[in-house]
């Protein structure tokens, strides 16, 4: 009898999520503008809710996992989590209802995925420890409040 061996490989990336064919459809649908209209809306949902340091990654041509990532700070768990609530809240009233949520029970690393772009709302402890915007370098920094 042969023996097989696995190895696991353990890395702090955020899942990727296969969609159903149904909804590529609807997602390819989706204009370049109408996608950075929306980031931007989400980027501007973490400011309302006092966010620091909202920095937001155009990863078109970086990777196909999404188009954007909004990149935010809280200042601590409650904050943090009132941050990625109020996004979910207001994003899903603009009938853009977040696929997948992680983190929002700890606060620590919430993590929104809209398919587009995700939303990332860190306790700044772990933005340090994880420097995400330096994992991502090669992608574009986009001002906030820049309109394509």
């Amino acid at each position: 009898m042969r023996q097989v061996s696995y190895i696991c490989v353990a890395y702090a990336a955020p899942p990727v999520h296969l969609l159903p064919n149904s909804m590529a459809t609807s997602v390819s649908s989706v204009t370049t503008r109408e996608g950075a209209q929306r980031v931007q809306r989400a980027g501007q949902l973490c400011l309302d809710m006092k966010a620091n340091d909202v920095v937001l990654l155009d990863l078109r041509g970086v990777t196909d996992m999404t188009d954007y990532f909004v990149i935010a700070s809280g200042t601590s768990d409650t904050h943090v989590r009132s941050i990625g609530q109020h996004v979910i809240e207001e994003m899903k009233k603009a009938g853009l209802p977040v696929h997948h949520s992680e983190g929002l029970q700890q606060g620590r690393w919430v993590l929104l995925d809209f398919f587009d772009f995700v939303v990332h709302i860190f306790h700044p402890t772990l933005r340090s420890f994880y420097q995400i915007e330096r994992l991502w370098s090669d992608a574009e920094v986009v001002a906030l409040g820049q309109q394509e």
